[in-house]
């Protein structure tokens, strides 16, 4: 098997044969199929092993104070030969990663073969195909959790032993000093906790990224930003704790935990950085300072560790091994969410060129991930076999029953599920000035929220019962403007209750919901659907599509969307349960597409830049035609928030962002502008969706195009997750 080695004299880093370990006792063999890099212990391992013999003295007093004992005690030659003889030698590198159980020791019941664990240890957790793993060293994988994610294990468990050491309680503020792969998922877990936290990093991108996943506020220490955050939020006070999880050999962090520290705060060291501290500071606020070992307790007593010996429960909680399974839990729950700190994905043949581009800067990563020839033929079989596809659910109509008949001249009666920022100002005011409509009910699941909504809009009622405007036969339509994670169902119920809907995007977060909506239009005969796809009714847009005028050959459509960046706390940012934030959005850009290329989507591929959430997803159509959509949360907020550009048989259709939209070919160029307000298209949609409810009608756009648009939204997130084209498969 293949191992990665170095050689601590030269500096060689090796991608080495050599022989599988044995299967002890009280502990499993493990086949590799992800291992983490830590970008800070093992490059700084790579980097002091290139220095000269004098720096790698400078770097290790502790190993220079060993020789020096051993001089005095057996003298210079033989401890020059010993010295020179363990240097010059291969050592072993990596300590966390996940596996599939290749065989069992004896004494070993909680594991058996074909198992995914993840694995612990600089000695049983390396960058090595096959591992040796002693029973307290790995934790069975939680059903859901991808390898790639449980490969964090070690490095999770390393942060979580030292949020328990600083203590934290509900409601306290953090400062963590260093935003690396610990100090992000230090952060995490504290927000996790109830903690509200502030990062200090000289890196604005990991400063960004500390606060997508839950920091309050972030910025360079060196600046006043990490102060005066500190300051409002403790009311200068100081923070509660302080977690030390940066390297290098400046003092500066100690001395800022010091600073902004309150009176007997505590400052807990987790990563190596100077200790050098300043006596009166820490002796005048009589501050608390811990160290964090490592994973937890057990961690290097070898009759924990290589014997499996287990720490009784009711005296220590959380072991090395608990806080493993911990971590684990806690991301398979989506509580952690270690997939935006993957910054690379290097087979793992090419180990050694991904160390050298690592030491070199030349690969900028928080985490890398080496994947195994296994793991990498699994994924290819997968590939193969189940070719990555989302389907296309077919559309199939039952019978309906016979609709309530509407008098002639009655009013549209309409009730809206939610009331919240979009249905008040994009939605409601359309609505509640135009004849013909009445505002019958809202529903909202607090009780003010749909009194506010019925005073300022009119609604005859106001209600948090959703089932009795489903049952009320007088409702003609249901709008459907509530939070992602509850669209579909809400939308499967008011179908099977005979109403007409109007469904915000998403439609649908996943194939089987969008299975069970269809299913609902199967069982009722009711395919009354209209998706909030607003876009494709904008005047601007409508007015240059009509001039751009009938295509005969491929086109080349380009959509950049300058989302910008969320304000903290938004409920976008709950992945876990409402989907990611494209997958929200997206279907408004891919719907775009479609209507201008008049076609459904057959494949859809997306790549997704390291740390931030932009997204590059190109789309093809059967005749050729391609989309790229460029989504990005970190441009200029004076940019245009939407742009687009449509190429074909020698003319060009470029909107700017539904202020101006012009027209080239090759006798004459058309514009056409509005004055000030950007008409994105919500006022024509409402008009034809209370036409097509008022006479019958079909609705405004086909049902099989919903369905299409929304399976390509969900392709995206597919194509994320395995890194490949997917098909579309059974697209028109």
């Amino acid at each position: 098997m293949k191992q990665v080695v170095q050689n601590y004299k030269s500096g060689e880093l090796a991608l080495l044969d050599v022989p599988v370990p044995g299967c002890k006792p009280n502990g499993v063999l493990v086949r590799s199929a992800y291992s983490l890099i830590s970008t800070g212990t093992e490059l700084m391992k790579v980097s002091e092993a290139g220095m000269s013999m004098l720096g790698k003295a400078r770097s290790r007093p502790d190993q220079v104070a060993k020789v020096v004992q051993s001089v005095a005690t057996n003298g210079v030659p033989a401890t020059y030969r010993k010295v020179m003889g363990k240097l010059d030698s291969y050592t072993p590198l990596g300590y966390s990663l996940c596996g599939v159980v290749e065989q069992v020791g004896a004494g070993i019941d909680d594991v058996k073969v074909g198992d995914l664990v993840a694995c612990a240890g600089n000695e049983h957790a390396l960058h090595a195909e096959l591992n040796w793993v002693p029973k307290n060293l790995y934790a069975p994988v939680p059903d859901g959790l991808a390898p790639r994610h449980a490969a964090f294990g070690t490095v999770g468990s390393i942060a979580m032993q030292g949020v328990r050491q600083g203590e934290s309680r509900l409601g306290e503020v953090a400062l963590v000093v260093g935003l690396g792969l610990i100090g992000q998922l230090v952060v995490q877990l504290l927000a996790a906790s109830g903690v509200r936290v502030v990062g200090a990093d000289p890196d604005p991108a990991r400063c960004e990224l500390a606060e997508r996943l839950g920091a309050t506020a972030c910025g360079d220490p060196a600046s006043a930003a990490v102060e005066n955050a500190v300051a409002e939020l403790t009311g200068g006070h100081g923070v509660d704790q302080v977690y030390l999880a940066a390297g290098g050999g400046s003092n500066q962090p100690v001395e800022l935990a010091a600073r902004l520290s309150r009176d007997r705060g505590r400052v807990v060291d987790i990563g190596k950085c100077r200790l050098d501290l300043p006596w009166n500071a820490y002796y005048e606020k009589e501050l608390d300072v811990r160290f964090s070992r490592s994973y937890g307790p057990g961690r290097y007593d070898p009759e924990y560790e290589l014997e499996g010996r287990d720490y009784p429960i009711g005296y220590v909680r959380w072991t090395e091994r608990r806080n493993l399974a911990c971590f684990l839990d806690l991301a398979a729950r989506g509580r952690v969410d270690v997939e935006p700190l993957i910054s690379h994905v290097a087979d793992f043949d090419d180990a050694v060129e991904t160390y050298r581009s690592l030491k070199d800067g030349e690969l900028k990563a928080v985490a890398v991930l080496f994947r195994y020839p296994e793991q990498k033929e699994e994924e290819a079989e997968a590939a193969e076999t189940q070719a990555p596809a989302v389907t296309v659910p077919a559309v199939r109509r039952g019978t309906a029953a016979p609709a309530p008949g509407r008098a002639a001249g009655a009013p549209v009666r309409l009730a809206f599920v939610g009331a919240g920022n979009y249905a008040t100002s994009m939605l409601l005011p359309h609505l509640a000035q135009r004849d013909g409509v009445e505002l019958s009910t809202v529903v909202t699941t607090t009780a003010l929220s749909a009194a506010n909504a019925q005073r300022k809009f009119g609604f005859a009622e106001a209600t948090t019962d959703l089932d009795a405007v489903l049952g009320d036969r007088s409702v003609d339509a249901v709008f459907v403007v509530t939070r992602h994670s509850s669209h579909a169902e809400l939308t499967r119920k008011a179908l099977l209750a005979g109403k007409a809907v109007f469904v915000e995007k998403p439609l649908a977060l996943t194939e089987d919901e969008l299975s069970g909506v269809l299913a609902a239009v199967e069982e009722s005969g009711n395919d009354r659907i209209q998706v909030g796809f607003n876009r494709r009714f904008a005047p601007l847009l409508q007015e240059a599509r009509k001039r751009f005028g009938a295509r005969t050959g491929p086109a080349s459509l380009r959509y950049l969307v300058n989302a910008g960046r969320l304000d903290h706390g938004s409920w976008y940012l709950q992945q876990g349960a409402e989907g990611s934030r494209f997958a929200g959005e997206g279907g408004h850009f891919i719907d775009t597409a479609s209507w201008l290329l008049d076609a459904d989507p057959v494949s859809a591929y997306a790549v997704a830049a390291p740390g931030n959430e932009d997204l590059q997803v190109v789309l093809r159509y059967p005749d050729g035609s391609t989309a790229a959509i460029s989504y990005v949360t970190t441009g200029a907020p004076g940019f245009p928030k939407e742009t687009l550009d449509l190429v074909a048989d020698g003319k060009v259709l470029r909107l700017d962002d539904f202020v101006r939209a012009s027209v080239y070919d090759r006798k004459r160029w058309v514009s056409s502008r509005l004055p000030k307000a950007r008409d994105k298209g919500q006022s024509a949609e409402l008009a034809a969706f209370v036409k097509a409810v008022r006479t019958g009608g079909p609705m405004p756009v086909p049902l099989e195009s919903l369905v299409a648009t929304t399976a390509a939204t969900l392709a995206v997130r597919a194509g994320l997750a395995g890194g490949a084209p997917v098909t579309l498969a059974g697209a028109r």
